[in-house]
């Protein structure tokens, strides 16, 4: 396995910053942010002489991608915010295909108002995806989703229901156990059951405390958190354990939302880490 960053924090700097510090610090590869407003490579315009002087940079850097990220609203219940998110995610897929990348990371929707997840993803999700899948499979490319709690992909039921009704070989998960663990569901047992679905992971952690959960309740917030890889309650050892049992051999991916360190002080603390596991 390999440690690499995600690349959004740095949304004020340019994707050679971002590079400059990531092969500085000794990361392996960037999982280059797409999305529009939070952009490091703009897909719209994205020519075959664009590709060349990423693939340039990263050679510079001895890093390579592995994944474009376009976490955006495909089930957005606006008509044209939804057709503007999904021109997003196809516009990723035709720019890894320049970059001969395999993965495009995206995310599975959130719920229509007036709908549940479950609806979501039967009456929407299944008309968003397969066009999409479609031109990812023509490419070899597959899309990954990240299971963020607040969309669609919330537990493990709405997991299995989505891959029921979409079961395409090339749908599966950017896996993140830091969304599971507060819901109280068993990240090792959703990597042995999820295995092939398995083609990205986010390393990020969730700080759990159990004094405030006792007195707030877990239907508020506050009593929970995401950290950085090594200061949470994921078993990190575990976890990647699980995740070689399955046969995954790629990405630890760290996603920085660890308002408790800065930015690049983060992201390094999480490498020396995982470094000691991988």
């Amino acid at each position: 396995m390999e440690i690499g960053i995600l690349t959004v924090p740095f949304g004020d700097k340019p994707l050679e910053a971002v590079a400059a510090f990531a092969g500085n610090s000794g990361f392996a590869a960037l999982e280059v942010g797409v999305a529009s407003g939070r952009s490091h490579i703009d897909v719209a315009n994205f020519s075959p002489a664009d590709a060349d002087a990423v693939l340039a940079l990263m050679q510079q850097h001895n890093l390579h991608i592995t994944s474009l990220a376009a976490y955006v609203n495909v089930t957005d219940a606006n008509p044209q915010a939804r057709e503007q998110n999904i021109q997003n995610v196809s516009q990723a897929i035709e720019a890894a295909k320049l970059l001969g990348v395999d993965v495009v990371c995206a995310n599975a929707g959130m719920p229509v108002p007036g709908k549940s997840k479950f609806e979501t993803i039967e009456q929407d999700c299944v008309e968003v995806f397969p066009p999409l899948l479609d031109q990812a499979g023509q490419a070899g490319i597959k899309i990954a989703l990240e299971n963020w709690f607040e969309t669609n992909l919330q537990g493990l039921e709405h997991w299995q229901w989505l891959f029921d009704v979409l079961p395409q070989e090339n749908f599966g998960l950017n896996f993140d156990p830091s969304h599971l663990i507060w819901q109280g569901i068993d990240y090792i047992a959703a990597v042995h059951h999820f295995g092939e679905r398995i083609f990205h992971t986010h390393a990020k952690d969730t700080e759990i405390r159990e004094e405030r959960l006792r007195w707030l309740g877990n239907q508020e917030r506050g009593w929970w958190r995401y950290v950085i890889p090594g200061f949470g309650a994921i078993s990190w050892g575990e976890y990647i354990g699980a995740l070689r049992a399955v046969g995954y051999d790629g990405v630890l991916s760290i996603e920085h939302e660890d308002s408790a360190f800065g930015r690049e002080e983060g992201f390094i603390a999480g490498r020396k880490y995982l470094e000691m596991l991988v």
